[in-house]
C-alpha cells in the first residue's frame, strides 16, 4: 500500500509539474513569432504602403496595405501563428492579383510590433485595424479573411460587424480543442489563456461564412472545420473540402484556388 501511494504521490507531482509548465509557457507553444529591427525594409512586388497605429495602451502595431490597380473591395486579413509580414506579405499577395486591396498585420511580438501581449489585447488590436479599414472602404467592401491562429481572430470581428464575408482557411472550433488534441490529459478549455471560441463568435455574425480545410490537416484536424461549418446554418456557411490538403499548402490546390476565385470574383 505504501509503494503504491509513492507511486501516486510521484505521478500526481509529475501530472501537476507539467500542468504548470504548459501554463507558464503556452505563450511559447502559441505564438512563433520573430521580431524585425524597426528600420527593417520590406519589399514585394506588389504596390504597399507600411503603416503603424498606436493602441490605446501605447503598442505600436505595425502593418502592410497593399493597393490593387482596380480594387473590388479591401481584404483584411489576420495570419497564423508563425512568421512576420516578411513572410505573410508575399502570401497575400496573391489576392492582390485577383484585384483586392489587402490590410495584413503582424500581432504584438511579431515583426515590428511591440507591445505587451493578451487575448483581450490581440482582440481590441482587430477592432482597431476594422476601425481604420471603415475609415477608407464602405463596411460592404470589406471581406475579413483569417488563416490558423488568425480564424478566432477574424470569426470574432464578424460576429461583432456586417462584413461582406467572412474567409476561414485551415480554421479551429476554438482553440482548446486543438490544445486538447496534442495535450489530451490536460483540461484545455480553463487552462488555457488564448481560447478563441470560433463557434461562440460566428453565432452572432450575419454575413456568409466560407471554410476551407485540407483532409491531411497535421495541425488543426479537418474535423475542426467541418465542426465549425455544421454549427452554423447551411444557408450561411459552405465548406470547401480539399482533398489531401495540409496545413500550409492549400493554395498548391485547384480546390483551394478555384473556390477562392469564385468567391472574389
Amino acid at each position: 500500500m505504501k509503494r503504491l501511494l509513492i507511486i501516486g504521490s510521484s505521478l500526481l507531482f509529475v501530472y501537476i509539474l507539467g500542468a504548470i509548465f504548459l501554463y507558464v509557457l503556452q505563450e511559447k507553444f502559441i505564438f512563433l513569432d520573430g521580431e524585425l529591427p524597426t528600420d527593417h525594409s520590406y519589399t514585394f512586388d506588389s504596390r504597399h504602403d507600411e503603416i503603424n497605429l498606436t493602441t490605446p495602451d501605447g503598442a505600436n502595431l505595425n502593418a502592410i496595405h497593399f493597393k490593387a490597380d482596380s480594387a473590388k473591395g479591401l481584404i483584411l486579413y489576420f495570419h497564423g501563428n508563425r512568421g512576420n509580414l516578411t513572410r505573410w506579405g508575399k502570401v497575400v499577395e496573391h489576392f492582390v492579383k485577383l484585384d483586392y486591396d489587402v490590410l495584413v498585420m503582424d500581432y504584438r511580438g511579431y515583426g515590428k510590433s511591440r507591445g505587451e501581449r493578451s487575448m483581450e489585447l490581440l482582440l481590441k488590436d482587430a477592432e482597431l485595424f476594422y476601425s481604420h479599414a471603415l475609415s477608407q472602404y464602405p463596411e460592404n467592401k470589406i471581406t475579413l479573411y483569417g488563416r490558423s491562429l488568425g480564424t478566432g481572430i477574424a470569426s470574432w470581428l464578424a460576429g461583432g460587424h456586417d462584413p461582406e464575408r467572412l474567409i476561414l482557411e485551415t480554421p479551429y472550433y476554438s482553440l482548446a480543442s486543438v490544445a486538447q488534441r496534442f495535450y489530451p490529459i490536460y483540461p484545455s478549455n480553463w487552462a488555457l489563456r488564448y481560447n478563441f471560441q470560433s463557434f461562440k463568435y460566428l453565432k452572432t455574425a450575419k454575413c456568409p461564412v466560407h471554410i476551407f480545410h485540407g483532409t491531411e490537416d497535421e495541425v488543426v484536424p479537418y474535423r475542426s472545420g467541418k465542426r465549425l461549418h455544421e454549427s452554423l446554418p447551411n444557408e450561411q456557411s459552405q465548406l470547401i473540402t480539399v482533398e489531401g490538403g495540409q496545413h500550409k499548402n492549400l493554395i498548391d490546390f485547384e480546390a483551394f484556388r478555384t473556390g477562392i476565385k469564385e468567391i472574389l470574383k
